[in-house]
């Protein structure tokens, strides 16, 4: 904990129960607000990707393996870099 912040809750406890309780509420929904707000570009970010390799699967650009193929070459992979 950083010292501001040990002021801060220091000052809190100075307050009423009802007056902490309102001040974590604030305190939540600005923490919801802000992830809210990083959410919508990620959101958009994948959208972006996700486009994207629908358009190579479409074009016949992405190179499309067998889902027991795939893991067996992520398998491979993986065992070559642990040696």
């Amino acid at each position: 904990m950083t010292p501001k912040l040990s002021e801060y809750v220091e000052a809190g406890y100075a307050l009423s129960p009802d007056e902490r309780l309102e001040a974590a509420r604030m305190l939540r929904l600005s923490v919801d607000q802000d992830t809210d707000s990083e959410q919508a570009d990620i959101d958009a970010a994948w959208d972006e990707v996700i486009d994207r390799r629908v358009a190579e699967a479409v074009s016949g650009e992405a190179n499309l393996v067998y889902g027991r193929e795939g893991r067996a070459q992520l398998r491979a992979e993986l065992a070559s870099r642990r040696r």
